[in-house]
């Protein structure tokens, strides 16, 4: 590597805790990323933190996903990356609404009864 390709060095001054929460902006929130850190990977992480997201509103709102016909995904990270994270309920619908889908919330937990025979 090249001194040229290396990352620069963090700001002395700075302290753990800062640059921490830089690196975390720059991963969750969309920030430039933080000195001292390659671009490329940061870019990444945050590139899979986006599709884990999709992923877990994905899983708690089936019907949304249906509503996307297809491309939930990529509608969803390319909406997310200007749209810190809340909550997974509150991203579902925060991201219905933006894209204007029409959609139900999913339905309600049906009590389980378990019927044990003996």
């Amino acid at each position: 590597m090249s001194a040229a390709s290396r990352p620069a060095r963090p700001p002395d001054d700075a302290t753990l805790a800062q640059r921490q929460a830089a690196l975390v902006r720059a991963l969750v929130a969309g920030a430039t990323v933080p000195p001292g850190f390659d671009a490329e990977a940061v870019g990444a992480a945050a590139e899979a933190l986006l599709r884990k997201r999709a992923g877990e509103v994905a899983r708690r709102f089936p019907l949304l996903v249906h509503a996307c016909e297809g491309d939930f995904t990529a509608r969803f990270t390319a909406w997310a990356r200007n749209h810190p994270k809340t909550t997974t309920s509150a991203d579902a619908a925060a991201f219905a609404t933006a894209t204007g889908l029409d959609w139900r919330a999913a339905p309600r937990r049906r009590r389980v009864t378990r019927w044990l025979r003996r």
